[in-house]
């Protein structure tokens, strides 16, 4: 099996992937769902990037908040999306109309492994 394949039932060596993944994600940065999966050599895999997201027993630890949409608006968390604007923007992270602003200058991307 490819690290890439994943079964519904079996997330969690993924989810595990994603997770370390996020820690790397430096306060004051957002990345994407998709630079996400990018990033853990996963690129088709970004809705399962997302479920495994929702499996962080330990936020602001784990900065699940961090990753954001591809267009810059924030995205869901499971917190609620009112408490993951006050944490970006306690990081630093102006915020306009549910939107990163400046959205390209703090966008962080993953260092290819290959």
């Amino acid at each position: 099996m490819s690290r890439c394949q994943i079964k519904s039932k079996n997330l969690s060596g993924f989810a595990s992937k994603v997770l370390a993944a996020v820690k790397r994600i430096p306060k004051g940065k957002v990345t994407t769902y998709k630079f996400l999966a990018r990033g853990i050599g996963c690129p088709k895999a970004v809705r399962a990037v997302g479920s495994a997201l929702k499996k962080n027993s330990t936020p602001i630890k784990i900065p699940c908040h961090r990753v954001v949409q591809s267009n810059g608006l924030i995205g869901n968390y499971f917190l609620g999306k009112r408490k993951k604007v006050l944490i970006l923007q306690k990081e630093g992270i102006r915020i306009v109309g549910n939107k990163i602003e400046n959205f390209s200058k703090i966008l962080y991307q993953f260092k290819n492994k290959n």
